[in-house]
């Protein structure tokens, strides 16, 4: 943890307004970090354990690949992300300041609102989406045991028909409960939550690994293409590419949850055991019980609901079905609603806490009827897939001031001060070098993305940006000592 003396009333002393810095933003203190190794674990088993991942893996096994080289795509890409995440890990825990405190480095005191603002659209839009397909298992369910609200199933509001409304806002207050609690309710929920889709997930395996008498193919993919060989190695290593994508969300703001974690060795061991060994774990759990739907049902089931519907057991369905809304509320929590709150908290620290936050993007989530979002895949491409290509850029950028440019050095006090003693005040505020290592890199990264083009260079978009800005970065800061920034001296930086 930092070794810098934070003086709360020293700062408020220079800044009475609280333009930066508000309890939820504040340096973790020792009693705070309470996220141990199983803490940052069960957050990776939330993130990894739901019905979109399963998809996710079970969609790669039918595009053609076997699921050994499915589950060498993932684990490729679990390495590269735990790399990512012990970066992001360690920044916040050497400041104990959450990601869009720590970018204030980098981008400047005002500066840093830019990339946490765009990480917290894009929270709050999946955020939307994960509740909403969350709902639909839910809807399942309340159909299933409940059959006389069909009828309700045939009246539509705004896009959606009752039920629909019923479960979606049920989950939705669900989730608010939790996260207005703070952070200490989302690592207690998450503590459980993780670990029990596992169960669900052992059984579903063992259920279908029996239909299908013990016998599975682990060379041969679950679709109708024969892919060559080299489109065969194309696709394990954009498996990899995918993976990374979906993922540079959470690598970009880990430091919101290592923050409150005791030590770096706890970063990187929560770290290994949920990303080497449990993503990748569960990735092969998945494909296992793709490639035994292949033998039992002649295709590949991609959606964990569907098998359980086909389980002749009302019990079994009505557990693991809940279980999986369960999982998804837990992504959703970890992946998307902590971001977006702490996001938004950072734009105005003084009016806005991290519960307040939390009820912004709730009530934007709710406004913005995901449903008819998800329902369009041209809004995600370009909508989600344009700010997502951002994402790697950004991370780039973060990384290279903080580790070679900074070499882990960092003022405490300063990063909270929004005046031009703050060696961080950089030009009115913002950093003109994040700026000119930013445009370029965004630009390549969203052309990557966008246009159709690049389809097969695009699920490498987050690598090729993370890379640009780094090395964008590089060049305008080559040579130019820390202590030259405006307002900042030598005598204040201080080892983390």
């Amino acid at each position: 943890m930092p070794t810098q003396q934070f003086d709360p009333v020293a700062l408020a002393a220079q800044d009475p307004a609280g333009r930066l810095y508000n309890k939820d933003l504040k340096p973790a203190e020792p009693g705070e970090r309470k996220w141990s190794t199983y803490s940052l674990f069960s957050l990776w088993m939330n993130d990894a354990h739901n019905a979109g991942n399963y998809t996710f893996a079970a969609g790669l096994f039918l595009l053609g690949l076997s699921p050994i080289q499915v589950t060498l795509g993932i684990l490729g890409a679990a390495l590269i992300i735990f790399a990512g995440c012990c970066m992001s890990g360690f920044m916040g825990h050497d400041t104990g300041a959450p990601y869009p405190v720590v970018s204030r480095m980098s981008w400047g005191i005002w500066g840093a609102n830019f990339p946490a603002l765009v990480r917290g659209a894009v929270a709050i839009a999946w955020y939307g989406i994960q509740t909403f397909l969350a709902s639909i298992a839910l809807k399942v369910l309340l159909l299933h045991f409940f059959p006389g609200m069909q009828g309700l199933s045939e009246v539509r509001i705004l896009g959606l028909d009752v039920v629909g409304w019923i479960a979606f806002l049920a989950l939705w207050a669900i989730q608010m409960v939790i996260v207005a609690k703070g952070m200490e309710a989302v690592r207690h929920f998450q503590g459980w939550a993780g670990p029990s889709i596992w169960v669900v997930m052992i059984a579903l395996a063992v259920w279908m690994l029996s239909q299908a008498d013990w016998n599975i193919s682990w060379t041969q993919g679950g679709g109708d293409a024969n892919l060559s060989s080299g489109e065969q190695l194309y696709q394990t290593i954009a498996a990899v590419g995918l993976t990374v994508g979906v993922l540079a969300t959470l690598m970009l703001n880990f430091s919101d949850f290592a923050r409150f974690a005791p030590s770096r060795t706890d970063v990187v061991k929560g770290n290994a055991w949920g990303l080497p060994f449990n993503w990748t774990a569960f990735a092969l759990t998945s494909v296992i019980v793709s490639a035994a739907s292949v033998s039992v049902y002649g295709e590949a089931v991609l959606d964990p609901a569907e098998l359980l519907e086909r389980v002749d057991n009302d019990f079994i369905m009505l557990v693991g079905s809940a279980v999986f809304v369960i999982a998804t509320i837990g992504v959703n929590i970890v992946a998307n609603f902590v971001s977006a709150a702490y996001d938004l908290s950072n734009v105005n620290p003084r009016r806005i806490s991290f519960r307040k936050g939390g009820i912004i993007t709730s009530i934007l989530a709710l406004v913005s009827m995901p449903w008819n979002l998800y329902n369009s895949p041209e809004v995600i491409a370009y909508f989600l897939g344009g700010l997502g290509a951002l994402l790697g850029p950004f991370f780039g950028i973060l990384a290279l001031d903080y580790f070679w440019y900074r070499k882990g050095r960092f003022s405490l006090t300063d990063l909270y001060l929004p005046t031009p003693e703050s060696q961080y005040y950089y030009h009115k505020g913002l950093n003109p070098n994040a700026v000119k290592a930013f445009v370029p890199s965004a630009v390549i990264a969203l052309v990557l993305a966008l246009v159709p083009t690049f389809g097969k260079v695009a699920p490498f978009g987050w690598f090729i940006g993370a890379a640009l800005g780094a090395i964008a970065y590089y060049i305008v800061t080559r040579g130019r000592p820390l202590a030259e920034a405006p307002g900042g001296t030598s005598e204040k930086l201080q080892e983390a």
